[in-house]
């Protein structure tokens, strides 16, 4: 009794057809697959913001740690 077999599960996917409709699983499944879309995208553009940010502030690491000649001049 502790696991459901194949009949159990098939039980259970009529029932729930036959409470919702085709229809209205289809058109679940496709607002489930355009929000897992925009998941991904979303997480894909916030790592990119963060790579971005990560190269500007390594780039200003870098100019930081050069040296600039100049000479310094009185003002009369």
């Amino acid at each position: 009794m502790g696991s459901f077999s194949i009949w159990h599960w098939l039980v259970v996917l009529l029932v729930i057809i036959l409470v919702f409709g085709t229809s209205k699983l289809k058109n679940m499944g496709k607002d489930l697959g355009s929000a897992i879309k925009g998941f991904k995208e979303g997480i894909k553009e916030g790592t990119d913001e963060v790579d971005a940010a990560a190269r500007k502030v390594e780039e200003k690491k870098q100019v930081a740690g050069q040296t600039i000649d100049v000479q310094a001049k009185e003002k009369s």
